[in-house]
């Protein structure tokens, strides 16, 4: 019984609850990044319950709540809330020394594709975020903000997994004032293009 379990097709609900329960263990101290990392790239990519089980032989497993029939009739739910949005376009990963480069060759030119592309990518997988037209605008008419928006949406594609935030707005702060020690919008760069790699990796890119 258990091995014909082990070749049965798993559902999306499944997946999600794997990656879950992953989630908590990075956030418990049972996995370091890395781990945590390679696992849910797997469990997104889980075909069979063979494929979620071994990712598991030293976690405990997720728990995926059977549902109950309701005893009365509920107030129906917004259009927006009955049904889920699934996630949308996988972002591409962009090495950061590469994308160093190309801002210094360029003389800065590259940030605003960069911004445009990074923000467009973030909003067509979430269905959220400001996307690449108006994450350009700010980047041209409020220019310092924009890091702080950059590293805010990284951040939050994290939490509407239940994750720990890499970043948030206020990885920002290297870049601004961090500008005055010279360094501190390249370490600003790294942690959140960093991040943003990590994220795209876990769903998927390569």
């Amino acid at each position: 019984m258990a091995e014909g379990r082990e070749r049965l097709r798993v559902s999306d609900a499944e997946r999600e609850a794997a990656a879950f329960a992953l989630g908590t263990a990075f956030q418990d101290g049972r996995l370091d990044l890395s781990e945590y990392d390679i696992r849910v790239a797997r469990a997104y990519g889980a075909v069979t319950y063979g494929d979620l089980d071994r990712l598991f032989t030293d976690l405990p497993g997720p728990a995926v709540p059977t549902p109950r029939r309701p005893q009365y009739h509920p107030m129906p739910a917004p259009a927006d809330l009955r049904y889920p949005r699934r996630p949308g376009a996988v972002g591409e990963v962009r090495g950061t020394a590469l994308q160093v480069l190309l801002f210094v060759v360029t003389f800065g030119i590259w940030w605003f594709f960069y911004v445009f592309q990074t923000h467009d990518e973030m909003r067509r997988h979430s269905g959220e975020g400001l996307g690449g037209v108006i994450a350009l605008l700010v980047s041209l008419f409020a220019y310092v903000a924009s890091p702080f928006l950059l590293s805010h949406e990284v951040g939050v594609l994290y939490e509407r997994r239940g994750q720990h935030k890499p970043v948030s707005a206020l990885t920002g702060l290297w870049f601004f004032p961090g500008i005055f020690l010279v360094v501190g919008p390249l370490i600003w760069f790294v942690l959140t293009n960093n991040a943003l790699n990590r994220y795209w990796r876990s769903v998927g890119a390569r």
